[in-house]
């Protein structure tokens, strides 16, 4: 007899392997590439020849439980009134060989790609998961940054360059949190993250406090997939403003030697952040006048019972992020918009394509030679494949929500569910029900007048299509009187 999670598996299984397919998403490496692969893990990275020894220093990685393709090492101690911050990265250059059938295979592919069945990698799991990944207690070759920080967490000096190191710890995002005097790392990255953050604030950068929807799958086979909202914690935070300080040094070394590829985003429309300032005063947050945005935004309490209204809404002032390649004069917008500075993709090279190449620029660039030619025509080229490997990346993610979504309401048609109304369009109102947690749009057709934003609303169960991932709900009765 099959049991209800292993049902649930096999029925979810089928309609994330058919949205692979809608999506084109390659799901198996070739020969050639696999046993290319092979043969490069077994490669024995050593010391010398340009590469530093960095083996002594206690390295630790934090990533979400179970991971296995992990690009980042962290080391940070006191040093004076601030810290030394060393930041390792995979080097998958040494890897992966420029004309090689997994680098051809890689540029097909773009980014990895993670649905929540399985995981179809940039790279072959030999090297992505095996010999490339920083996994604890082995030696593996680094692209190392080594950055001092004074007292407010500001960088004043830094490095680059080719580094042998050992990670001693694979570390989730709760033991980051939680701490462990052994392990002084975690303690000055709780020093360090909070200090980032309200540097972020000073120069008007904006970290948004979203809950995104997340289709896990549970250890019990009894339970099978269950969807969930789950917010940023802390530490993730931390971790991200190391990760964010990274790609920054980046930028800066790039733009001061005229060449390279940045991650850019437009500076806030005035029109936009006027706009939300009037739906955040209707929806009941304290915004005075004269208060700019990255400061009102830093200051609304993350228990406000509206948040993820306005969190939707925010969401809207940050659009057009591009990748630009640049060589001589630096593109006329270089900043990051929402971060407020320069920036670029550097911390992930074995799940982003373009992240081993700017690294190999830097290497490059720290010997003090410059790319060739072709290696300028490789960073001009990465910027399309980026764009239609994010597309794709994020159309799956949203795509496997919704089936997750139609699983869970399954059989449920008839049922009324409390939600709250998140977003207001032309035909349509993006709603959020808290209990299951689902998000969806529900037709404004034939209603006279659109509900207000954050108002309480009764749905109807009407249909849900798991194959299709499409739920149906409709408007059940009038908004609830009062505040959510």
């Amino acid at each position: 007899m099959t049991a209800p999670g292993q049902a649930a598996d096999a029925t979810l299984d089928a309609a994330f392997a058919r949205l692979r397919d809608e999506l084109a998403i390659r799901d198996a490496f070739p020969p050639d590439v696999l046993e290319e692969a092979e043969r490069t893990a077994a490669r024995v990275p050593a010391a010398g020849a340009g590469r530093a020894d960095a083996t002594d220093v206690p390295f630790v990685t934090v990533d979400p439980p179970g991971s296995r393709d992990l690009d980042q090492a962290v080391h940070a101690e006191r040093d004076g009134d601030g810290w030394r911050l060393r930041y390792a990265i995979a080097d998958v250059g040494f890897w992966v060989d420029r004309g090689g059938a997994v680098e051809r295979e890689a540029w097909l592919r773009g980014v990895t790609f993670y649905a929540p069945d399985r995981r179809e990698t940039l790279y072959p799991p030999a090297l992505s998961e095996g010999a490339a990944s920083l996994l604890p207690d082995a030696p593996r070759p680094a692209v190392l940054f080594d950055v001092r920080l004074d007292a407010r967490a500001e960088p004043t000096a830094w490095s680059v360059g080719r580094a042998l190191v050992r990670s001693r710890a694979q570390l989730t995002y709760a033991e980051l949190q939680a701490g462990d005097p052994r392990i002084p790392t975690l303690g000055a990255l709780a020093e360090i993250g909070p200090l980032r953050l309200a540097r972020e604030a000073e120069r008007g950068g904006v970290s948004l406090p979203a809950r995104e929807q997340q289709v896990q799958r549970r250890a019990a086979a009894a339970l099978g997939y269950a969807l969930e909202f789950e917010a940023p914690t802390d530490a993730e935070e931390w971790n991200a403003q190391v990760s964010l300080l990274t790609g920054h040094l980046a930028a800066l070394r790039m733009l001061d030697a005229r060449v390279g590829v940045l991650r850019t985003m437009p500076r806030f429309d005035p029109r936009d952040v006027a706009k939300l300032r009037r739906v955040a005063l209707t929806l009941g947050f304290d915004w005075p006048e004269g208060t700019d945005y990255p400061d009102f935004l830093r200051r609304v309490p993350r228990d406000h019972p509206r948040l993820d209204v306005l969190v939707r809404q925010a969401q809207r002032t940050m659009r057009g992020a591009d990748y630009v390649a640049f060589d001589g004069a630096p593109p006329e917008q270089p900043l990051h918009g929402a971060l407020a500075f320069a920036y670029a993709h550097v911390t992930a090279p074995l799940r982003r394509l373009a992240d081993r190449y700017v690294l190999d620029l830097l290497l490059t660039l720290a010997e003090g030679a410059r790319p060739s030619p072709a290696e300028v025509a490789t960073l001009r080229s990465l910027a399309p494949v980026m764009h239609a490997a994010g597309r794709a990346e994020g159309t799956l993610a949203r795509r496997a929500v919704d089936v997750a979504e139609a699983w869970t309401l399954r059989g449920r048609a008839g049922d009324t569910l409390a939600a709250v109304v998140v977003d207001v369009r032309r035909a349509e109102a993006e709603v959020q029900v808290e209990d299951p947690p689902v998000r969806a749009e529900v037709s404004l057709v034939p209603r006279a007048e659109p509900p207000p934003l954050g108002a309480r609303v009764p749905l109807r169960v009407e249909r849900g299509d798991v194959a299709a991932g499409r739920v149906r709900l409709a408007f059940a009765g009038p908004p609830a009187a009062g505040p959510p």
